[in-house]
């Protein structure tokens, strides 16, 4: 394991089973090497903090999930030429930092950061070499499905002038999109295409996003019904009249049919064609071009270690023989006389273990889950020092990017707390939604899961803002399973 990821899980820790928050111990040393430490960790503190907000001015999307409204009518650029900017951006900042600072005068906290900077800007470079082995586009929270939920649920319309943000974003995700599709189109070129039932995915998500009013004649489409309770909850509140309500409508409708529309039929007009193309059956990295080097690059981004493809490998076989003997241990326990196997079968096809497979069910599941997370939110005081301040909602994935038997998953509120964290449940299909496994992935996506480590994060003070704000994956999801 390297010293980056040693670094991030001991600072980690501390933090979260400290009840107070405290800078780390300075190393031995002299007042004047102490006070040496101090002025360059402050100077550099303020540096991140400078460097935080122009990289934060690249994407508007970010700077409206943390809670602004700076550039609210506005979306990023997702082409390759924007991507280039970016990446230039940070190499500049990498080479600043290198000759500005000095690594020996910082605190071992200021080293930590010193260390992320750099280690972003690293991966950010080794991205660029796979750019066209990656997936624009694709069924498992595609950009495609992320815009409208974006818009639905982070874009707030507190003013008029929110409305009108809203009403430009449209075109601005527009724009995105057929970026987006350009990228799709160069990668499918260099042999990289999803697998046929992730083209299926965009597929059937765009045409469910384009479904309704205003794009056909049947009941408000959801982004349009987003759109209308918006707008008339400024008119409630005497924000506008009833004359710019009318307009604001108008408006919607015609950027919802006259832009984004026409994105999304270029979407499904050009999976519909390529679709043919692609494999019936998924395939790993190794059928890509360079996929096996993408593969390692995949390992070193999600684990931030060096470890083999075979080493990881390894460690999964010894933990599927750790957990089997566990599972071994429960089915003793419960009483069940077959082999494991038939205990699997037992427990996924028997009706006890499956609430009613229509909305009443998955109305159960919802609230089952959040009763869950609320008995053990009252446990949490007894093991750790610092909790979360932001809200959790459970939600029912919604509808037009619904998938049965999906991941559950998280999307973050904001560090301040305004917008809660929120628990999606896929719920289309409750037969793959067996009970006993609701209350554990509850525990993994919320409480004490994902949103205490995220909010956690998000919250703390004393460390610059770009780390309130870093995600690894090896630590995120090996928070999630402790």
């Amino acid at each position: 394991m390297n010293r980056l990821l040693i670094s991030l899980l001991s600072a980690a820790v501390l933090a979260a089973c400290s009840p107070q928050q405290s800078a780390p111990a300075e190393p031995a040393g002299t007042s004047t090497q102490a006070g040496a430490n101090e002025t360059e960790t402050v100077r550099l503190n303020a540096w991140f903090e400078e460097k935080f907000e122009e990289q934060l001015a690249f994407s508007p999307i970010t700077q409206t999930r943390l809670g602004r409204k700076t550039a609210y009518d506005q979306i990023d650029d997702f082409s390759p030429e924007g991507a280039d900017k970016r990446l230039a951006w940070q190499q500049a900042s990498a080479a600043e930092l290198k000759a500005d600072f000095d690594y020996t005068l910082l605190t071992p906290d200021a080293k930590i950061s010193y260390d992320l900077w750099l280690f972003t800007v690293d991966r950010a470079e080794r991205n660029k070499n796979f750019r066209t082995q990656t997936y624009a586009l694709h069924q498992h929270n595609g950009r495609q499905s992320f815009f409208p939920t974006f818009l639905i649920n982070t874009h707030k319309v507190d003013e008029a002038d929110d409305m009108e943000a809203y009403i430009t974003r449209i075109g601005g995700v527009a724009r995105a999109l057929d970026q987006l599709l350009e990228s799709a189109k160069i990668n499918a070129e260099a042999g990289t295409r999803p697998p046929r039932f992730a083209y299926e995915g965009v597929i059937t998500q765009s045409q469910n996003i384009t479904s309704g009013a205003p794009f056909d004649e049947g009941d408000p489409s959801a982004l349009y019904a987003d759109m209308l309770g918006k707008i008339e909850k400024l008119e409630a509140a005497g924000k506008i009249d009833a004359d710019r309500a009318d307009a604001f409508r108008a408006d919607s409708a015609r950027a919802l049919s006259g832009t984004l529309q026409p994105a999304y039929a270029r979407i499904i007009d050009w999976f519909q064609s390529d679709i043919e193309n692609t494999s019936p059956n998924p395939q790993g990295a190794g059928a890509l071009s360079n996929g096996d080097a993408f593969y390692d690059h995949r390992l070193w981004v999600n684990t931030t270690t060096d470890l083999t493809a075979d080493q990881i490998h390894t460690i999964g076989l010894e933990e599927v023989a750790r957990i089997r003997a566990e599972m071994e241990a429960i089915k003793t326990q419960v009483g069940f006389t077959g082999t494991l196997n038939e205990f699997f079968v037992f427990v996924r096809e028997d009706d006890q273990f499956y609430f009613s497979n229509d909305d009443a069910g998955a109305q159960q599941y919802v609230t089952t889950a959040a009763a869950h997370i609320k008995e053990l939110e009252k446990q949490l005081p007894d093991f750790f020092g610092i909790l979360p301040k932001a809200e959790l909602e459970v939600r029912r994935v919604e509808p037009f990017r619904e998938r049965p038997g999906a991941a559950q998953h998280y999307r973050a509120g904001t560090p301040d707390g305004s917008r809660p964290g929120i628990y999606y449940a896929h719920l289309s299909d409750m037969r793959a939604m067996a009970i006993p496994s609701l209350e554990v992935i509850a525990y993994h996506e919320g409480l004490p899961g994902h949103h205490m480590q995220i909010s956690i994060a998000q919250e703390l003070e004393g460390v610059p803002t770009f780390r309130t704000q870093a995600r690894f994956t090896a630590y995120s999801e090996g928070w999630g399973l402790y």
